[in-house]
């Protein structure tokens, strides 16, 4: 793992956190969700592991690609078996609560920036009991373009009187999250068990790459 490139990369005045495989785990029920849609569309259900490759995106900027004129329709089919699962599945990555304590116990502003609809990342967070740590959650749609855009990061640090720039980190574990926190002028901080990353992210380096949330939160403790 890479630790960050000038080597005293200053504490954040506030985090912007991605969600899922950043801070939860909840694949089982967007895989299972995603494979009644490919069935009624007439594709071959991905796996798992091709869905964690493959849905970084949010919906609006996917679903028009995959099913065309259908996509609608498709989404609706989506939620209706998304909402039967993700609430029972949703399950905290190693680390993830004690470090999200952790900044909110020393005042730094959080929020998060998902491209999982915002309805469903706030009865995630909700169901968890996070909410409260967080100044804003926001999700696909709530703004008017969805990540890797920056307008969702504008729109977490509404009401903070910050600014995107070199104090604010963007924490997710893809390439979206960091061209993401580059386009918005956030710091960009991977968080992903893999070394080398499997997605190409020479057009978005982090700045500093680490396993997981207990490592990050060692980072920032020390």
């Amino acid at each position: 793992m890479t630790d960050d490139s000038a080597g005293n990369l200053p504490k954040p005045r506030a985090v912007l956190f991605d969600w899922d495989s950043t801070l939860i785990d909840n694949w089982g029920a967007i895989t299972g969700a995603l494979a009644v849609v490919f069935v009624a569309m007439g594709h071959v259900p991905w796996s798992e592991a091709e869905v964690r490759a493959n849905a970084k995106l949010s919906m609006r900027d996917t679903f028009p690609k995959l099913f065309g004129e259908r996509a609608e329709e498709a989404g609706q089919l989506f939620y209706t078996a998304f909402a039967r699962d993700h609430l029972a599945t949703v399950t905290p990555l190693p680390g993830a609560f004690d470090l999200l304590d952790h900044l909110h116990r020393s005042g730094v502003p959080m929020a998060l920036v998902s491209n999982k609809n915002g309805k469903y990342l706030r009865a995630e967070a909700l169901h968890l009991g996070w909410e409260g740590m967080f100044h804003r959650l926001v999700g696909a749609t709530d703004a008017p373009r969805d990540k890797p855009e920056p307008d969702a990061v504008l729109m977490a640090l509404d009401g903070t009187g910050l600014a995107p720039t070199d104090d604010v980190w963007f924490v997710g574990d893809s390439a979206v999250d960091l061209l993401c926190a580059h386009r918005s002028g956030c710091v960009p901080i991977l968080l992903h068990p893999e070394d080398p990353h499997p997605e190409d992210l020479s057009a978005a380096p982090p700045r500093m790459h680490l396993p997981g949330c207990r490592e990050l939160l060692q980072r920032l403790s020390i």
